[in-house]
């Protein structure tokens, strides 16, 4: 199923529901992981993905097709991951610096991560990031996206992106080396 036709199909109510199962089981894992690098935990990247489709579904009718339907969703699953951690934040009563730092120390506990020693020390380089760069280095690092893609995604400019990752970069290669 081509995107066009599986965007048209979405919109139509009578294959809407076989669309969406193509794009669920299309997107599923893609999004996972790109949620599960924000969020960090299993579980909580099982509710936000779960969150995530239920509001594509919601709003495909109003997706205009200025992006392609990937990028549209990866923004959604962006604007779900960013809000469900700044709800955590509050709700525990601390900044989202401070979540950060112990959803990496609660890494170590996963079960369902199986990372090595190395990963680990990454992962924390990355927490120790700013959010735009954290997320502006996990697209492109970890899921290669073009810089065209993240600037839609992000709604921020490619040069902006481009020098977002290169901070990125150096501040993790700083962290990795004095670790």
């Amino acid at each position: 199923m081509q995107g066009d036709t599986l965007i048209k199909d979405l919109k139509n109510r009578g294959t809407q529901e076989r669309a969406f199962k193509k794009l669920v089981s299309t997107y599923k894992e893609r999004l996972y992981w790109h949620i599960r690098r924000i969020v960090m935990n299993h579980d909580d990247t099982d509710d936000v993905l779960q969150n995530t489709f239920v509001k594509i579904y919601k709003n495909i009718q109003s997706f205009n097709e200025d992006s392609s339907i990937y990028t549209w969703m990866y923004r959604i699953a962006t604007n779900e991951s960013l809000s469900f951690l700044k709800k955590r934040a509050r709700e525990s009563q601390i900044s989202d610096e401070e979540l950060q730092a112990s959803m990496i120390e609660n890494l170590r506990a996963d079960v369902y991560f199986e990372g090595e020693e190395i990963q680990l020390k990454l992962q924390k380089a990355i927490a120790t990031l700013p959010e735009k760069q954290r997320l502006v280095f996990n697209m492109k690092y970890f899921e290669d996206m073009k810089y065209e893609d993240i600037s839609t995604v992000l709604d921020t400019s490619v040069g902006g992106l481009k020098a977002s990752y290169h901070h990125a970069v150096k501040k993790i290669e700083r962290y990795l080396t004095t670790e």
